[in-house]
């Protein structure tokens, strides 16, 4: 397969000059993953901070003010004093709260009678995911207490099982540092697949494609001419991210930037390559830019557990998110971001993305010739 250096570098200019006159290419080179990053950094999170609840404290005194004081004081609690429970409730069913903390009238005496003092924590469970995190929480702030309130007393303790809690890869627990990295890949499928899907589509609507078959190009010089380009497009997208990402989100990069460089260039080309194969079968911008959102965007948004974790999905499911190359790049960028050169995961999926460009570009090369439709 010979390749002319000159007809390749003129077939690059032409795509290039076709990539600076049309605004939507730039846009969603860089635009859009500033608009992205911007959404879902500061708009997005899996966190549940400043949670309204309400306190109903029948009867309030010294023993009921250190548990008030634990939910006040805490971080991710934002509580409201009622009067009653009926208040509480209410507010609830109107999605004023999200949860309600109710202590007895007879609270305090059972506590320093030693009996068992119930604490009622009821919780909207609208929002599953939530209401599990807020229990949690309620929990940690209830056990708080109860270890302060036996020191206040005098008594033992006794809990059988010491939980000593290290969290690693994420110590801060911010969803962000996971969200970001998984949005990058989100972002490269819509440069390298969205803007590919219709560039040969866009030649046949113009007229331009039955131009360039009658001349000496070669078929494969055709697809090069489109491919660097929109690779070096895609490759500024993606610096651009990164850098979007360590300096303005603060999310750590444990791993080698040459390492995630690499990564990202072998995703690229899978993603374009995809974007050549839907505007080589489609034929039509409009009809190549609507499959390209289903068969890349949507699967790189819900299946690559970007934010959905695929081990929750039903086993068919799973088996399919294997079909999705953004699945294979979304944890090289998290596990390149927050714990490193992990060579085994790196490896393995970089190999999956190998294969799923080469076969791409296979069925591509099949299915160009040189003739008209």
């Amino acid at each position: 397969m010979s390749i002319n250096p000159m007809r390749l570098r003129g077939l690059i200019r032409k795509e290039s000059l076709q990539i600076i006159r049309d605004p939507s290419s730039i846009g969603i080179a860089f635009f859009l993953p500033v608009l992205l990053l911007l959404l879902f950094g500061y708009g997005v999170s899996l966190d549940a901070r400043d949670v309204k609840i309400a306190l109903v404290v029948e009867h309030p005194d010294s023993g009921t003010a250190a548990l008030v004081s634990g939910f006040q004081q805490s971080d991710y609690f934002s509580p409201i004093s009622m009067f009653s429970i009926q208040e509480a409730e209410q507010a609830m069913l109107e999605r004023r709260i999200d949860g309600i903390v109710w202590l007895r009238a007879d609270f305090s005496k059972e506590v320093r009678s030693g009996n068992t003092a119930p604490v009622s924590v009821i919780v909207n469970g609208v929002d599953a995911n939530k209401a599990r995190l807020i229990e949690g929480y309620a929990g940690g702030v209830w056990m708080q207490w109860l270890i302060k309130t036996s020191e206040q007393y005098g008594r033992p303790l006794h809990i059988p099982v010491k939980v000593e809690q290290r969290i690693w890869y994420n110590p801060a627990v911010r969803s962000r540092n996971y969200l970001v990295p998984g949005l990058i890949a989100v972002i490269m499928t819509l440069i390298g697949a969205m803007l590919t899907s219709m560039v040969v589509a866009r030649e046949w609507e113009r007229g331009t494609m039955e131009a360039l078959l009658v001349t000496p190009v070669r078929i494969h010089e055709i697809l090069l001419g489109k491919i660097i380009p929109y690779f070096i497009l895609g490759m500024g997208g993606m610096a651009l991210s990164v850098s979007m990402a360590i300096f303005l989100f603060h999310v750590p990069l444990h791993g080698s930037f040459l390492v995630l460089f690499a990564a990202s260039a072998l995703f690229m080309l899978t993603a374009i390559a995809m974007g050549l194969l839907i505007s080589t079968v489609a034929g039509n911008q409009f009809v190549a830019g609507q499959i390209a959102i289903v068969v890349t965007f949507l699967p790189a948004f819900i299946l690559s557990g970007f934010i959905f974790d695929i081990g929750s999905m039903p086993v068919i499911i799973q088996g399919l998110t294997h079909l999705v190359p953004a699945r294979y790049f979304v944890t090289i960028l998290q596990t390149l971001f927050l714990a490193g050169n992990v060579w085994s995961l790196v490896l393995i999926n970089s190999a999956w993305l190998v294969l799923m460009a080469a076969f791409f570009f296979l069925i591509i090369r099949k299915k160009s010739n040189k003739r008209l439709r």
